[in-house]
């Protein structure tokens, strides 16, 4: 029996209790008892609740109090005979309710066992009870057939029976029929037998000529056989050299593949090797852009200083400002050569077009001055600071001839 229907059971006593007049409390212990001894379960309010339907939030708990108490009460055991101490006598009285509990829970579980034995054996029953209903459904199944097959077998006597009737009025006639049939077999025997005589004869004529055939096909086979196999020692004799020569090409192929895998080994250790080697000639040339800017720079400067160290400040200025106003003339700079090449300042601006920026390029015989813009040009002249005078004053003269 389920947790389930032991509760309903439970429900159903406790009703029948209820309708007998039995009073709110001793339902409520009924309902404690039950589910405490018998489900083992602890009682709380909720569940003795669900079982009496009947009781306050406040009732219950002291129906629940009261019913511990009597199981305590129940379980203290006395000793009155006897000078026994109280505390022994109590300590007495605590064991024996102890052994009592044990022998109430041993109990608990032996019943469960047998309980949970008696469950088992009742479900193996319905088991065996439903399978003997199979088998009964089966045999009543297996007897209508059988009695369905029986009425048919009746049926096919009774059909057999007639014909057998119908047969034995045949036969008389069929005996007749039988007799002339034997007569025209026996003729149709007789000329069998004697076209058969005729095949023999011819089937050993035959066979003769298979015989012959059969000869003739072996002489052939030998003779066949024997070209084969002069054919076979001929190719034998032509593929051993070739045999050989593939054994050694194969070798060849071998070394070759070898020396390929060796090969491939090289390069790529060789390419490993360019490539830091390029890193390292990178880096060497980077190194030696550096240098190389540094060096011009210095020379560059070196050059200036010596250039600045040729004239005196008051000179220098002096030949600027005649440069400047084009009171130098052509023998004047033919004199002076590039030695006043760092006075020579290159405009930032062409003063022509006001938008370009002048470019001095160095030719084969001298220097020029040009605008990219407006193509204003100084000629090629003989140092930097005759170019730059020359695009100045050719810039000023234009100027003047448009303003008169």
């Amino acid at each position: 029996m389920t947790l389930d229907e032991q509760r309903e059971a439970i429900r159903r006593e406790l009703e029948s209790l209820r309708q007998s007049g039995v009073h709110r409390r001793e339902l409520s212990l009924h309902a404690c008892k039950r589910l405490f001894f018998d489900l083992g379960i602890r009682p709380s309010a909720a569940a003795v609740r669900e079982l009496t339907q009947t009781g306050s939030a406040s009732d219950i708990p002291k129906d629940i109090d009261h019913f511990w108490e009597r199981i305590r009460d129940a379980s203290r055991v006395k000793i009155g005979a006897g000078a026994i101490p109280q505390g022994l006598e109590e300590k007495a009285g605590e064991l024996l309710g102890a052994l009592f509990e044990h022998a109430l829970a041993e109990a608990k579980l032996t019943l469960e066992g047998e309980r949970q034995q008696l469950f088992d054996a009742l479900e193996q029953t319905k088991s065996t009870v439903r399978e003997a209903e199979i088998r009964q459904d089966v045999a009543n199944e297996a007897l209508r057939r059988s009695e369905a097959r029986a009425q048919e077998a009746l049926e096919r006597v009774r059909l057999l029976e007639s014909q057998i009737s119908l047969s034995a009025a045949k036969r008389t006639s069929s005996e007749d029929t039988l007799q002339a049939t034997v007569v025209r077999l026996e003729t149709e025997r007789a000329r069998l037998e004697q076209q058969v005589d005729t095949e023999r004869t011819t089937n050993a004529s035959l066979r003769e000529r298979i015989d012959a055939l059969h000869q003739e096909l072996r002489q052939s086979t030998e003779h066949y056989a024997a070209q084969i196999k002069d054919a076979i020692s001929e190719a034998e004799r032509r593929v051993k050299p070739m045999l050989v020569e593939l054994d050694s090409l194969r070798t060849m192929a071998a070394t070759y593949q070898a020396g390929i895998r060796d090969a491939s080994r090289k390069e790529f250790d060789f390419i490993q090797q360019l490539s830091a080697a390029k890193g390292r000639g990178d880096r060497l040339e980077a190194q030696v852009r550096e240098q190389s800017d540094e060096i011009d720079a210095l020379t560059r400067e070196l050059a200036a200083s010596q250039e600045r160290g040729t004239f005196s400040p008051e000179l220098a200025g002096l030949l600027r400002g005649w440069a400047e106003t084009g009171r130098l003339l052509d023998a004047d700079f033919a004199a002076l050569g590039t030695t006043a090449d760092a006075l020579a300042h290159i405009p930032a601006h062409c003063p022509k077009c006001a938008e370009g920026e002048p470019e001095l390029a160095k030719a084969d015989d001298g220097f020029e001055l040009l605008c990219p813009e407006c193509d204003h040009s100084s000629g090629i002249k003989r140092s930097r600071l005759e170019a730059v005078t020359r695009f100045l004053d050719t810039a000023r003269t234009d100027e003047s001839d448009l303003s008169a």
